[in-house]
Order: structure tokens, then sequence, then C-alpha cells
């Protein structure tokens, strides 16, 4: 496993339904979650929302990972997506939780879309987590490559 740290920061919203999309008035992953049971996922365990995470300076590319859906119809409003989903361990205040790494295909994905250094976690419900914190992920070391992305002079 490696390590990784990162700061919490908002999202869309549109994950957890609090974006106020009306399209998806109780978030996204509320529709998406029996289409990934269905193939064999089962997130009952998580939060129905992500935390996302911020690895800047590093950004990644996806090399192997852990459950590849393509072309999920979950939506009326925009056409299929894949996913990709990949372990990941969280510490937060010395407190080790597990989940997955919840990754829409940047290829397929029509909108709301994420930068390259951002990471968004399925997790348990996290006391306390916020905006801001620090945290270091564990990932397998086979899952990306990381590139450290410098500032141009």
């Amino acid at each position: 496993m490696m390590s990784v740290t990162g700061k919490v920061i908002s999202g869309y919203g549109v994950a957890s339904g609090k974006g106020k999309d009306d399209r998806y008035p109780n978030g996204t992953l509320k529709l998406q979650i029996p289409f990934f049971k269905e193939k064999g996922l089962d997130l009952s365990d998580f939060f129905i929302g992500t935390i996302n995470i911020d690895i800047s300076p590093y950004q990644f590319k996806v090399k192997k990972y852990k459950y590849y859906f393509k072309e999920i119809n979950w939506s009326i409003y925009i056409p299929p997506e894949n996913f990709y989903f990949f372990d990941v361990q969280l510490i937060f205040k010395e407190s080790v939780y597990k989940g997955l790494i919840y990754m829409p295909d940047p290829k397929t994905k029509s909108d709301h879309h994420q930068i390259s250094n951002l990471f968004e976690l399925l997790m348990p419900k996290i006391k306390g987590i916020k905006q801001g914190e620090s945290i270091i992920l564990k990932l397998r070391e086979d899952n990306f490559n990381f590139i450290i992305n410098s500032p141009q002079a």
C-alpha cells in the first residue's frame, strides 16, 4: 500500500442530493446503487454521499481497478456511464476507515466533471470530518500512476 496525503474539499453535492440539482433531489448515488448491487457491488455499508479529497500537487492515471461497470443507464437525463471503483483506506485523526474510490469514467461523464487531482470516496459515516481537514489515503500501488503537476512558469 502507498500513502497519499490530501485535503477534504467540497464537491458539487450531487451524489448526496445536497447540491440542489432538480434532476436528482435525493442524489445520484441513490439512483446508481441498485445498478451496482445488481452487478455484485453492495454499497449498503457506506454513507450515501462522497467525501472529496484533493491530492494536489499530484494527479493520477488509472492503471488497475477493483470493479468496472460499463454503460450503466441509471438516469433518464444523461447517457449511460461507466464506473470504476478502487479499494482505499482513509486515515483521519488516527482512525482508519475502509471504503472505495468512486469514479465515474471521465470518457462517459456528461456533466459535473471532476479534476484529475480529486478522489471521490465512499465511506461509512465519519464523525467530525469536514472541509479543510487533512487526511491520509492508503492505496494499492498497482491502481494508479501518480505525477506531480508542477506550475508552469
